[in-house]
């Protein structure tokens, strides 16, 4: 069993977040895979499982999304090496693709929220969203939407980290690494 989990942060209001990038990955896959909804109060977020994969999107708002990670990896004995997190990273230009396993939590206060929950050992798939110019701009940044100009840059990388995703499920990590990690796109 696999859990590809998509942060973000729960409501319309944050739909087209640079934050909510996770989310909108997960949105892709559940779009793609037609799983079926599990509801269960104690996952504290919106649960879904196609065959051997089950896809979270946490609904405890960002800073504590480890809490909803930790119910779902904890409830269906999912093994580290099989937990994928998405996520927006602002170390990355806008559109850009790494994966890795393991590592630090840069500042992202939902990675270091899922850090304490289970460890740092998991899968990541981390999303360029470029940084703003100035540090003090960064909360305003990553809260606020993308523009209609980069919402459109992104939609060929957003369709390349989920099929990196899956293909988390199927292969090793340093071949899906090698095949799905990207530079920014031009989008000029």
């Amino acid at each position: 069993m696999f859990l590809i989990v998509g942060l973000g942060n729960p409501g319309k209001k944050y739909e087209k977040n640079r934050h909510n990038v996770g989310f909108m990955v997960v949105d892709i896959l559940i779009d793609r895979l037609s799983p079926q909804s599990i509801s269960k109060q104690t996952f504290k977020g919106e649960l879904f499982k196609a065959g051997e994969i089950l896809l979270l999107k946490p609904a405890t708002y960002m800073n504590l999304s480890g809490e909803s990670v930790q119910a779902v990896k904890n409830f269906y004995k999912i093994d580290l090496d099989h937990t994928i997190v998405i996520h927006d990273d602002l170390d990355l230009g806008l559109g850009a693709i790494r994966i890795k396993k393991g590592g630090g939590h840069g500042g992202h206060n939902g990675l270091k929220s899922i850090d304490a929950a289970i460890g740092k050992e998991y899968i990541r798939i981390r999303f360029g969203i470029g940084r703003p110019e100035r540090k003090e701009e960064v909360i305003h940044y990553v809260l606020s939407d993308f523009s209609s100009q980069e919402l459109s840059c992104i939609q060929e990388p957003l369709q390349k980290a989920a099929d990196a995703a899956i293909e988390l499920t199927r292969k090793p990590l340093e071949v899906v690494r090698s095949q799905y990690s990207q530079k920014p796109p031009s989008c000029d």
